[in-house]
């Protein structure tokens, strides 16, 4: 089966639809999903990403409740860091700020890092950062079909 790590931007769409581009395309993700097509990882971190996010929008405190409620319950097998994948992770950013992009992350490199530990496709609504990894198969979700 097909191992696909969605990062919060694609993970945001599936509990807060509002304003947000390629829904259908983070929709046929979970359709997969329930397909048997794939399966979803992500790190723990994207937890913590998307309550910020929630916050961010200004989501009311009971939708807030919901949408946590949602996350909660994805298919999403959320993968706490080990130290080879945390060695991996700041590796990968370090390189990547070497290049000159002060913006790339450790935040940004952890969804690249467990898409390189686990073989498989990182799927993105921002893919400028995690592009720019080499040996990751990053699709943007505008393509993903």
């Amino acid at each position: 089966m097909k191992k696909l790590v969605v990062d919060s931007s694609v993970m945001l769409k599936w509990v807060n639809q509002d304003n947000e581009l390629y829904v259908e395309n983070a929709n046929q993700i979970l359709s997969d999903v329930k397909d048997g097509k794939v399966i979803l990882l992500a790190p723990e971190l994207a937890k913590y990403e998307l309550g910020n996010a929630i916050l961010k929008k200004g989501i009311d405190v009971n939708q807030a409740y919901q949408n946590l409620e949602t996350i909660s319950s994805l298919p999403v097998e959320f993968i706490t860091e080990t130290i080879n994948l945390a060695y991996l992770t700041y590796q990968m950013a370090y390189e990547v700020r070497l290049t000159g992009d002060k913006k790339f992350t450790y935040y940004d490199a952890s969804f690249v890092a467990l898409a390189k530990q686990e073989e498989a496709v990182l799927v993105t609504d921002n893919p400028k950062h995690q592009s720019k990894i080499n040996g990751v198969k990053v699709v943007p979700l505008e393509e993903y079909k």
